[in-house]
């Protein structure tokens, strides 16, 4: 009988403990999958907030509320993100500045938010394009660096030192970004994901490789942004349908965590959609389509291959003459040979390759099985 007692007692807790790692284990996969697709809400009031949410929710789970105007007005910011929450969207909120004096209120908001609409709240985009700003304009601090490590730890120290940063570390909401560059350095400034902006006629393999790379590397998570391609005339600031869907696509393939789309209002009054078309929101429907039909593409393209840029390379990388940290130092000696190596590699490896920098707090073959070096020579 003894026997037996401890044989089922023993049938028992292996159950019990399957149960439990087939639940860890499906709940690990559940995280590591977890995707999100929506739009950037640029209009400002939260009327049209309403009327976006509205159109859009059939085929998105996330919702970028991205206007100052609603982010300073408390009253407004709650009702979209109600409105956004009940209408079963997850959400993230542009703050230019988390304020101390102007709108005190946000320290509040922040610190409740979570409490307030639970794991519909994922953060704060707090800021915009800091690299690029700080590649296509004239930064006194940075300006004033010795060499381009200085440069580095500078453009980093500026932005972990600010009371916007501290202010939401210190709170624990996570921090989100959108930017055209340096996206390596926007991490190490304590960003927890960088949405690479897919558009303005750059590519869309380097912009990823760029983003996914840093974002690999550092062990944070990151997504993509679909912007402008040009502004002329006539105006256009978004690609046609079947180019969004091709770089939303790309990413989902890619493994991005987020894919959004932008919506931009300036010179769009009485479009209750801004810039946005029946055409795009024709591609969205067709991705939403294609992301639950494929559940197993997404991240099906993994970065492979690395290609390693020098320690603290703050290049702009848009031509082989762009901009070092800003517009006081153009492209050196070494760009066009980074340059036509990554275009070699790129040709050769499309999405698989990854671009890192060369720092000593990362191990890069832990990460990739080849490595390519900026001086080495490229067939």
């Amino acid at each position: 009988m003894k026997r037996a007692a401890v044989f089922l007692l023993a049938i028992i807790l292996i159950s019990v403990g399957l149960s439990y790692a087939v639940i860890y284990y499906s709940q690990e996969s559940s995280g590591r999958n977890e995707f999100f697709f929506g739009v950037s809400f640029g209009q400002q009031t939260a009327a049209e907030a309403k009327v976006m949410i509205d159109k859009v929710k059939g085929y998105t789970n996330f919702f970028l509320i991205n206007n100052w105007d609603i982010a300073t007005n408390e009253t407004a910011l709650n009702e979209v993100c109600d409105y956004a929450a009940q209408s079963g969207l997850k959400f993230i909120v542009f703050f230019d500045l988390i304020s101390r004096k102007a709108y005190p209120w946000h320290q509040t908001w922040l610190e409740t938010a979570k409490e307030r609409w639970g794991d519909k709240f994922l953060g704060v985009h707090l800021r915009d394009e800091l690299g690029g700003k700080q590649i296509d304009v004239t930064d006194q601090t940075v300006m004033e660096a010795a060499d381009y490590s200085d440069a580095a730890n500078r453009f980093v120290s500026n932005i972990i030192s600010s009371n916007n940063m501290v202010d939401a570390k210190s709170k624990g909401v996570p921090v989100f970004i959108s930017d055209y560059a340096l996206y390596w350095f926007d991490y190490l400034a304590g960003y927890d994901t960088v949405f690479v902006e897919l558009g303005w006629n750059h590519s869309t393999p380097q912009h990823i490789a760029l983003c996914r790379g840093a974002a690999k590397m550092q062990g944070k998570d990151w997504g993509t942004i679909i912007v402008h391609t040009y502004r002329g005339e006539p105006p256009q600031y978004l690609a046609s349908g079947t180019k969004i869907l091709e770089d939303m696509t790309a990413a989902y393939r890619a493994g991005a965590k987020y894919v959004v789309v932008f919506d931009y209002a300036e010179d769009e009054t009485g479009k209750p959609y801004s810039t946005l078309t029946g055409e795009h929101f024709t591609a969205m429907q067709q991705f939403w389509a294609y992301v639950n039909d494929n559940p197993d593409e997404h991240g099906a393209t993994v970065g492979q291959v690395a290609f390693v840029l020098p320690k603290d390379y703050g290049w702009g990388m848009r031509s082989a003459t762009d901009n070092m940290w800003g517009l006081w130092w153009s492209a050196d000696e070494k760009a066009p040979v980074i340059w036509e190596s990554m275009n070699k590699l790129i040709q050769k490896y499309g999405l698989e390759l990854d671009i890192v920098y060369d720092d000593d707090r990362f191990n890069v073959g832990e990460k990739y099985s080849t490595v390519y070096y900026w001086n080495a020579t490229i067939e």
